[in-house]
């Protein structure tokens, strides 16, 4: 395991970073080039070798509540690979997830039967409903049961 020197040098190795000393000796380093409102790249770097590095969107590392990943056991290419990640991380603009929702595309089916009896399948939230007119016919939790139902019931989509 790196010392807290040892972390402590290889992080000020990176320019783009700024040091803040917080309490209980710890240290956090911030990005601020940052294109997010999080600046944070390192948080509470601990004299007993403990800390954090913010990573909520990268892959491959375990990562708590807030994004951060525990560098406690991180050798010298570990670290440097994920502060150089982390940087990168905050200097790409990200479409916020609410927006990428809204804009999702709800989908709609059309549904018929021998008689010529017409069902309308459709994607709400979360859920899967079939109508019948206005009607809410049934309502299921995923597209393949509200499928299976529709084909149970004799229809076919349209």
């Amino acid at each position: 395991m790196l010392s807290f020197e040892d972390k402590l040098a290889i992080i000020e190795s990176f320019p783009q970073l700024t040091r803040n000393n917080v309490s209980l000796k710890r240290v956090n380093f911030h990005y601020e080039g940052s294109l997010h409102d999080k600046k944070t790249v390192v948080y509470h770097l601990h004299p007993n070798g403990n800390g954090f590095v913010y990573g909520a969107y990268l892959k491959g590392y375990r990562k708590d509540d807030k994004g951060f990943v525990n560098i406690r056991d991180f050798s010298e290419d570990e670290l440097r690979t994920i502060i150089e990640a982390s940087i990168q991380m905050l200097s790409e603009k990200r479409e916020p997830v609410v927006q990428a929702a809204a804009q999702k595309e709800e989908l709609e089916e059309t549904w018929v039967d021998q008689e010529n009896r017409t069902l309308i399948l459709q994607e709400e939230d979360t859920l899967w409903n079939v109508y019948h007119g206005l009607n809410l016919e049934a309502s299921f939790e995923s597209y393949k049961e509200a499928a299976q139902y529709l084909n149970e019931e004799g229809f076919f989509k349209k």
